[in-house]
């Protein structure tokens, strides 16, 4: 376990975990925001990366687990992710459809991002959401991030016009609690 919720918990991906991000990946209301659901091979390609990003930087996206069922319903972590030429650390989250709108992805993304604050030391980080993924905008918000700028993003012969969310450490609140590691 890499951190935990009140209900949540959060781990690296495995294997075994294929057939739940598939769930994620190849329903195309939760991949809208990419303008397509992924085939096999594109659900197969993204886990391997998270398996590289564990092995790289020591995070990635993990697997968000309902504690209350022990069942995968999303993900969220961070990468490292390109801002028009600069590195920066991004706060991305996935969530089955039928987890939508029950505070999961907020809960989830409000603890990597004490995760990144507290345990990376990180100055700031980011949350790198599609123009049109309204919901997403509003996790990034509700999890005290602004923005801070824009990029287009060229993926299966489309643009995607992107904003860039950011909150800086020291713009925290240090009474807030503690997340459980």
């Amino acid at each position: 376990m890499i951190l935990e919720t009140d209900r949540l918990y959060l781990r690296k991906m495995t294997q075994e975990d294929y057939s739940a991000l598939c769930r994620m990946l190849q329903d195309p209301d939760v991949m809208y925001a990419y303008e397509h659901a992924f085939s096999d091979e594109e659900a197969h390609q993204w886990l391997h990366k998270q398996l590289a990003r564990y092995e790289e930087y020591g995070f990635g996206l993990w697997a968000v687990i309902l504690k209350e069922t022990d069942e995968m319903i999303g993900q969220c972590g961070l990468t490292m992710q390109d801002w028009n030429g600069r590195e920066v650390l991004e706060v991305g989250y996935l969530f089955c459809k039928d987890f939508w709108h029950k505070g999961y992805a907020i809960e989830a993304a409000a603890a990597c991002k004490k995760y990144a604050f507290e345990n990376l030391q990180a100055d700031a980080v980011y949350s790198i959401i599609r123009d049109t993924n309204t919901a997403s905008q509003n996790v990034a918000r509700r999890n005290g991030m602004k923005i801070v700028g824009s990029l287009t993003k060229h993926y299966y012969g489309i643009d995607m016009p992107h904003l860039v969310f950011c909150a800086h450490r020291s713009e925290q609140d240090p009474n807030q609690t503690k997340t459980k590691f």
